[in-house]
C-alpha cells in the first residue's frame, strides 16, 4: 500500500516510458513500471527512480493479452487500492513496405499498440470509475497516427486506431469524471529511432520547424500536465509533441 497517487506506466522500462515514469514519481506519484517481458531495465527504471527519492515497483505484464491485463489490473487494485494515472506507453515496431509486410508483423504490432491500449482502458476504467477524486487516461499516439508513414502501415493504423479509441473513451468516461487524452510524438531520439540512418534522420529533421528532435523530456512533460489538476476540463484531446511537423 501507499498513501500516494498511483500512475502506471505500460512499456516503461525504455525510452519516453522510463522518461514519463521518472517524472511522475517526481510529480509525487508511486509509479509501476510496467514491462512484457525483460525485467532488468525496469529494474534499472526502478532504480533510478528511488535514487532520485521517488517511489516505484516494477510489475511484469504483457499488454496485448487480455487475461493477463485483467489480472494485472485486479493485483493492482488489491495491493494499492486505487489507479488514479494510466498511462499506455507500451508499444512495438515492425517497418516494412506494405507489399511486403507478413501478416505476423502487421499483428504483432496492431495486438501490442492498438489492442494493448484497449486492454489496459477495458481491464483499470472499471476500478477507476469508483476514484472519488477522478482519473487520469493518458495514450501515446504517434505523428505517424496523425500523418501515415511510408514503411509503416501497421505502426500507423496501431497509433491512429489509440486517437480514435481515447476520443471514444472520452465521451464514454466523462461523466465519471475520467479524462482520457493522447500525446503524439513527432520525431524523438530513442532506441526505437536510433536505427535509422544519418541520410533517414536529416530528411526528418529537415521537416521540423524548430529543426531539431524531441527528446523524451518533451513527451514526459505534456504527460505530467495531462496527469495534473491543471488539466482537469481537458480530454478527448490528441496534444502532438512534435516541433511543428504537419
Amino acid at each position: 500500500m501507499t498513501d500516494k497517487k498511483l500512475a502506471i506506466v505500460t512499456g516503461a522500462g525504455r525510452g519516453i516510458g522510463r522518461e514519463i515514469a521518472r517524472t511522475l514519481a517526481r510529480d509525487g506519484f508511486f509509479v509501476i513500471v510496467n514491462y512484457a517481458h525483460s525485467s532488468s531495465a525496469a529494474d534499472e527504471a526502478v532504480e533510478e527512480i528511488k535514487a532520485e527519492g521517488g517511489e516505484a515497483a516494477a510489475v511484469q505484464c504483457d499488454v496485448s493479452d487480455f487475461k493477463a491485463v485483467e489480472e494485472f489490473a485486479s493485483a493492482m487494485i488489491k495491493e494499492y487500492g486505487n489507479v488514479d494515472v494510466l498511462v499506455n506507453n507500451a508499444g512495438v515496431t515492425r517497418d516494412t513496405l506494405l507489399m511486403a509486410m507478413k501478416e505476423e508483423d502487421f499483428d504483432i504490432v496492431i495486438n501490442t499498440n492498438l489492442k494493448g491500449t484497449f486492454n489496459t482502458m477495458r481491464h483499470f476504467s472499471r476500478y477507476m470509475l469508483k476514484n472519488k477524486t477522478g482519473a487520469r487516461i493518458i495514450n501515446i499516439s504517434s505523428i505517424s497516427g496523425v500523418m501515415g508513414n511510408a514503411g509503416q502501415s501497421n505502426y500507423s493504423a496501431s497509433k491512429a486506431g489509440v486517437i480514435g479509441l481515447t476520443k471514444a473513451a472520452a465521451k464514454e468516461l466523462g461523466g465519471k469524471n475520467i479524462t482520457v487524452n493522447a500525446v503524439a510524438p513527432g520525431y524523438v531520439d530513442t532506441e526505437m529511432t536510433q536505427v535509422l540512418s544519418d541520410k533517414v534522420k536529416e530528411s526528418i529533421l529537415a521537416s521540423v520547424p524548430l529543426k531539431r528532435g524531441g527528446t523524451v523530456e518533451d513527451i514526459a512533460n505534456a504527460v505530467s500536465f495531462l496527469a495534473s489538476d491543471k488539466a482537469s476540463y481537458i480530454t478527448g484531446q490528441v496534444i502532438q509533441v512534435n516541433g511543428g511537423m504537419g
